[in-house]
């Protein structure tokens, strides 16, 4: 038995460790260990609520959009305000602009150097490469002079010493095994999807007012006032240039991500049988095509044991299945409860309590989610598994197309049963983001034929009353099932607590002993060279690791008292 320990895990946001014991050349024991203390739900009490959305957002300099909206979903739900469906709509562009954007990124430069041999593409003959992308799609950087200028970049890089963003990979590795000319290929997608991703970016600043840390939220709708003739508003032209940014994201995501994740799928089929793990599928609707919450463009539920003939539906923002079934506990984590067991969010505590790694006692600084007392996978594939149980088109022809397209890349049979593995969360997190493209462009749509029709309205005010009240604010963000909880006593908060898709899929064991989702999936899982354990990573940065979300920690030692001048 050997104990491989990954301190932190690179190419995620965070801090991160994994441990593993190998025997046999495979994971037989796992342990998912958050390293950091997040305290902003105590940062919260005592505020007023309507400055959540501003404070909980920078949990984390990449998940900042996602914070915002859960925020102001929880509060609008504790007073059961409705909005404008004209902010539905912005804040919809806004965060499936996000989502394309986080899922580019993750595949192309958070993971993709876990199946791509950079060095070998230093072998590759330019012209092969750009010949098999030609037969691949239609992308208009796939040419010759495309691939030939990226062999010279990556030359420059080795022969200037060093290998630059590519260094540190385990190249070689005899799990890598991609040809030359897919490698350089995948290089030059690596270095397109760099500018392409600025696309998106850029819809987020124009209707956020800025990004990272948007500024237009409010609860009881957005700030952006519209007036197609105001310079100093949401203009037709900045609305128009929204549109010419999404029909970019269109291009590259068609022809490049989603060809790319089959071309991965189809040279690595192994990969297709590991890093399953934990089956139960979690996700929220998400949306919203009304000002109540009750109608959404993407369908959300919870389909236990991978059987989808078995999903029940979550279907608006006050359905009890959802808001009675969460609870945390904390029998594996740094953190203390005044009672036994799990506790419910809205009862939740922050309390830490701090010991050494302790492999069968308290490991991790996440807490343990679970829906209905059962372990849940979140993220992009419990998304599409959903939208795919609803019987929604687009997911549907995606995950089709993606899978013909694997078969016949790799001349093998593959079917929906694969997407239950490392590689099928990427293949669902390209489906996710092609059918999010696609809601861009119909939410433009929407919102534009609003406008037409005279409704300029953007914002309801609200008003809190005396006494208690709850609410929980959900949305599916790029990592999965994101919720944020508030208790609200005469007009401030008392409690708040957020569940985050890295604590549903980090998280250690709960008080049953059920390892988590990152845990679950890494049992035997191959590990050729324990000192070298670039199977591991491949299967954790499967899930799009955000630990920042999940924890955040103050060092009391090396503080520092500053005064504002």
């Amino acid at each position: 038995m050997t104990r491989v320990t990954i301190d932190p895990i690179t190419r995620i946001e965070g801090h991160l460790r994994i441990d593993v014991d190998v025997e046999g050349g495979k994971v037989a024991k796992a342990w998912s260990s958050g390293q950091m203390w997040r305290g902003v739900e105590l940062i919260m009490l005592g505020r007023d609520p309507r400055d959540g959305w501003a404070i909980t957002q920078r949990i984390c300099g990449v998940c900042t959009t996602v914070h915002a909206i859960a925020s102001v979903r929880a509060v609008e739900n504790a007073l059961q305000l409705e909005i404008p469906v004209n902010a539905q709509y912005i804040r919809n562009m806004i965060i499936l602009a996000h989502a394309v954007h986080d899922h580019i990124v993750h595949f192309y430069h958070l993971s993709a150097l876990d199946w791509v041999d950079v060095t070998s593409a230093l072998k590759a003959d330019p012209d092969k490469a750009a010949a098999l992308a030609q037969s691949l799609s239609s992308w208009e950087l796939n040419d010759r002079e495309v691939m030939r200028r990226t062999l010279e970049r990556l030359k420059t890089f080795v022969n200037g010493g060093q290998l630059g963003i590519f260094t540190n990979g385990y190249w070689g590795h005899p799990a890598m095994k991609l040809p030359p000319e897919v490698n350089l290929m995948a290089v030059a997608h690596y270095l397109q999807a760099l500018e392409v991703q600025r696309e998106a970016n850029k819809v987020v600043a124009i209707l956020g007012s800025k990004t990272p840390h948007i500024q237009n939220l409010a609860v009881g709708g957005v700030s952006n006032p519209i007036n197609l003739d105001s310079p100093e508003t949401l203009t037709l032209e900045r609305l128009m240039a929204v549109k010419a940014h999404i029909d970019k994201l269109h291009d590259f995501v068609k022809n490049v991500y989603l060809v790319d994740v089959a071309a991965i799928g189809a040279m690595y089929p192994e990969w297709t049988t590991y890093g399953a793990g934990v089956t139960n599928y979690l996700s929220v609707p998400d949306i919203p095509l009304d000002g109540k919450g009750t109608r959404f463009a993407f369908a959300g539920g919870y389909v236990p044991g991978r059987d989808l003939k078995q999903r029940k539906a979550i279907g608006s923002f006050d359905d009890p299945y959802w808001a009675k079934g969460v609870e945390e506990a904390v029998k594996h984590s740094w953190y203390t409860y005044d009672t036994q067991g799990p506790l419910h969010p809205y009862k939740g505590e922050t309390r830490p309590d701090y010991t050494d790694f302790q492999d069968d006692a308290k490991y991790s600084w996440l807490k343990s989610p679970t829906f209905y007392g059962e372990v849940a996978q979140v993220g992009p594939l419990a998304q599409v598994l959903n939208m795919l149980a609803a019987g929604y088109a687009p997911a549907q022809q995606y995950a089709q197309q993606t899978l013909e397209r694997v078969a016949a890349i790799g001349h093998i049979k593959v079917g929906l049963d694969a997407m239950h593995s490392t590689i099928g969360r990427h293949a669902a997190r390209a489906i996710a983001c092609a059918v999010k493209t696609d809601q861009l462009s119909e939410q433009w749509k929407l919102l534009m034929d609003n406008i037409g029709r005279g409704d300029y309205t953007t914002y309801n005010h609200p008003v809190f009353p005396k006494g208690e009240i709850m609410g929980v604010g959900f949305h599916e963000a790029p990592r999965g099932a994101l919720s944020h909880w508030v208790v609200i006593d005469d007009g401030k908060v008392r409690n708040y607590q957020c569940v985050v898709p890295s604590t549903w899929n980090a998280c250690p064991r709960n008080d049953a002993d059920q390892p988590g989702p990152y845990e679950a999936s890494l049992l035997d899982n191959p590990v050729a060279e324990p000192d070298k354990p670039l199977e591991v990573l491949r299967t954790v940065h499967s899930f799009d690791p955000c630990i920042a979300c999940a924890i955040h920690l103050t060092d009391g030692e090396d503080a520092f008292t500053v005064r504002a001048c």
